[in-house]
């Protein structure tokens, strides 16, 4: 079967290795559709998000759907031939971050095809690979397996929105109309907002921000000295995703008094400059949103559904042995939007 794995920055390696076999409480999956996500490209082009540093070979991957293929020793919850969405988290259960029902915090997180832990945690960019049955989601309806595999993203978005707060009858700004940009509009949208607004500095991810159902969708880089308030209002939220630094601070100097910014993209290690004064003075809540908690399934649900659409988010699909090249596609705004690997 084959197998991707980064080695260091711009050394990915497609090799044919043998197949892992279950054992009891797991499943073998036989990849459906694996999304590129900005963290994959991180460790691509750069070995590193943000402090996560590949210190051995890492297989990427930790959005994706798949079919079961077999079933090791005491598994009941899914059977061969199932189409699954595989939740990429495994928190402990037993620390303090678990214990207070914040999951994504567990101090203890193996999250697939991360090196965020050593050894790293390998992820899903190959043929075969074997899950507990526990973050095997079933999916019952005829959705792809692109679709499916957009359950990790859109559990990102939910999570942000929660972290927000109460959006009905809210107005949005979302700084970044990539991916996650588009799955804050539909969550601020399946949440309630009542007005949401996108920036973005390429014209090809805000066309699909509106076809998503974004409001307003600006060029931030082409408003010369206006304020961005100019052009899509006064938020009562904003979310900052495009982990542009800029970005940051024009969510800080748009969002209302006592507004809230939530802080979902990653930001460089090498940290920023805050302009903590208006922090204070506007009384502004500034919140981190990391990864995803207790939302998955309910991502699940809505995309088998369709009461969330993602299907204009996502672009034609690359083979596996190509995922490189496919990496690269995936970077160029102005032609991807969410690219997945399939098997050949």
């Amino acid at each position: 079967m084959l197998e991707c794995k980064v080695h260091a920055a711009l050394d990915l390696r497609v090799t044919d290795v043998p197949a892992p076999r279950p054992g009891p409480g797991e499943v073998l999956l036989r990849l459906g559709a694996a999304g590129i996500c900005g963290s994959d490209m991180h460790y691509y082009f750069h070995g590193r998000v943000g402090n996560f540093v590949v210190r051995e070979p890492l297989t990427p991957g930790h959005e994706a759907s798949a079919t079961v293929a077999a079933l090791g020793e005491g598994v009941t919850r899914v059977a061969v031939g199932d189409r699954v969405a595989v939740n990429p988290s495994a928190p402990c259960g037993r620390c303090p971050g678990c214990r207070e029902g914040r999951e994504n915090l567990c101090t203890n997180m193996r999250f697939l095809g991360s090196a965020s832990v050593f050894p790293h945690v390998q992820g899903m960019f190959r043929e075969l690979f074997v899950m507990p049955e526990s973050q095997c989601v079933p999916v019952r309806t005829d959705v792809s397996m692109q679709e499916i595999a957009m359950s990790e993203p859109l559990s990102v978005a939910l999570h942000s929105a929660n972290r927000a707060g109460p959006l009905l009858g809210r107005r949005v700004l979302v700084t970044g109309s990539g991916t996650i940009g588009c799955m804050m509009v539909l969550a601020a949208r399946l949440a309630g907002a009542a007005h949401v607004a996108i920036t973005d500095v390429v014209d090809a991810p805000l066309a699909v921000a509106r076809g998503v159902g974004a409001d307003v969708a600006v060029r931030s880089d082409a408003l010369g000295g206006a304020a961005l308030a100019d052009a899509v209002g006064v938020p009562d939220v904003a979310f900052e995703v495009s982990g542009a630094p800029s970005a940051l601070i024009s969510c800080i100097e748009t969002v209302r008094r006592g507004g809230i910014v939530v802080q979902v993209g990653t930001l460089p290690a090498e940290g920023m400059q805050l302009p903590a004064n208006q922090i204070m003075a506007r009384e502004l809540d500034v919140r981190g949103s990391f990864r995803f908690g207790n939302v998955f399934g309910h991502a699940v649900d809505a995309i088998a559904t369709r009461r969330v659409d993602v299907r204009p988010v996502i672009s034609p699909s690359q083979p596996l042995g190509e995922a490189a090249r496919a990496i690269e596609l995936a970077r160029d705004k102005t032609r991807s939007m969410k690219v997945h690997l399939v098997p050949a």
